[in-house]
């Protein structure tokens, strides 16, 4: 008879309740989904504005001198690297999107929701240049109109990725994974699961086994003792 059952079980309704329900799940996907329209209407109604105000190309203040306007068309990726490879900054980017949303499969934590959101509507916005703005074609050049001190020029879409990858690095220091559990969480259920493992593979054949040889003995050890000590007892007489 197994012993086992209630220990997988108990195994089995941890990780269960540890999930993310699907109804939970859902709403998690919308917060995704309405972060991810606002980062990318944020980013290309500033560009459009962007377009306008400063067609002259000449550079206005906005936080003094410290950060200005200056409006630029940018063939590669942040502080213009890869600018004449424009083809791989443009596959990077659908390599990012792609990414995101195999991650997201994973979803269970509301702050996760948020920082895929705002990289999936910046990814998102970014690429739009890469097709809309000339030359087109996936080589366009993306518009950038943020200068911070002359130090590099970047746009609102830039803004919300550095802020998606810091809200990403305090979840990774207080071990939150996507899926919403902490990482204390993962490895009690994996413990469990271990344990309930161990149980079935050593506890029940081996008490099996012990009941077996009893029953084909005849009885347990101690009775035959008696039995013995007479017939030794006989041959020293």
């Amino acid at each position: 008879m197994s012993t086992t059952t209630p220990t997988e079980t108990v195994s089995s309704t941890t990780t269960d309740e540890s999930r993310p329900t699907p109804g939970r799940r859902r709403r998690l996907f919308i917060v995704l989904g309405v972060v991810a329209v606002l980062a990318y209407l944020s980013d290309q109604l500033t560009k459009l504005a962007a377009l306008d105000v400063l067609a002259d190309g000449q550079p206005r203040p906005f936080v003094g001198e410290f950060i200005r306007l200056k409006l630029i068309g940018n063939p590669g990726a942040a502080l213009s690297l890869g600018a004449g490879n424009t083809w791989v900054m443009t596959g990077i980017a659908l390599a990012v999107l792609v990414a995101i949303v195999v991650v997201a499969r994973q979803l269970g934590s509301r702050s996760w929701a948020i920082a895929l959101g705002l990289l999936l509507g910046a990814a998102i916005g970014n690429l739009t240049d890469r097709f809309v703005r000339p030359p087109g074609g996936g080589q366009g050049h993306v518009v950038d109109f943020i200068d911070y001190n002359r130090w590099f020029i970047g746009n609102v879409a830039d803004i919300w990725i550095v802020s998606a990858a810091g809200l990403i690095v305090v979840l990774a220091l207080l071990g939150i994974g996507v899926d919403g559990r902490r990482d204390h969480a993962r490895t009690a259920a994996g413990s469990e699961g271990v344990k309930a493992t161990g149980d079935e593979s050593t506890g029940d054949p081996g008490t099996d086994r012990e009941t077996d040889a009893t029953q084909q003995s005849g009885g347990p050890p101690e009775a035959t003792e008696p039995h013995d000590r007479q017939r030794h007892g006989g041959d020293h007489a």
